[in-house]
């Protein structure tokens, strides 16, 4: 399969968030999606992992967190 060069740095920015996020450095992941969503608007990975940085930017998880999101509300 062929990647657009566009994709390949979408998918470089998301991977370089999710290990942010996994390390608990919400506000900086964050930037990275944004960067991808400006990259492609429609990255809709991205779109959700910003929501759930925010969220843990106003309500920090647990010392013991493992990187798994709960969703409160449905």
């Amino acid at each position: 399969m062929i990647v657009s060069d566009n994709m390949e740095k979408v998918l470089a920015l998301y991977n370089e968030g999710l290990l942010l996020y996994k390390t608990r450095k919400f506000q900086e992941a964050k930037s990275k999606f944004i960067e991808a969503l400006q990259i492609s608007p429609e990255d809709g990975p991205s779109k959700l992992y910003i929501e759930r940085c925010e969220a843990f930017i106003q309500n920090p998880p647990p010392a013991d967190w493992d990187g798994v999101y709960i969703m409160t509300t449905k």
